[in-house]
């Protein structure tokens, strides 16, 4: 079995990134593919970044300041 350890980039787990986790991703180098301990969630670098920016919608609005409330 291959060992598992950290990428050349910490990525985050988008699976539990989505239920508000920060899990760090191991890589395995023979591979090439990224694995969560937690949710056993697998994928490729380019994979794992797109379902991230997939996420990151979620935060879009973070940096913006809300004054106005047209709630009616």
């Amino acid at each position: 079995m291959a060992q598992l350890a950290k990428g050349k980039l910490n990525f985050r787990c988008p699976s539990c990134f989505m239920r508000d986790l920060d899990i760090d991703m191991f890589y395995n180098k023979d591979t090439g593919i990224y694995s969560c301990i937690r949710c056993q969630y697998r994928g490729t670098e380019e994979d794992v970044l797109e379902k991230n920016e997939l996420v990151r919608v979620r935060y879009g609005a973070m940096y913006e300041r809300f004054t106005k409330f047209d709630f009616d």
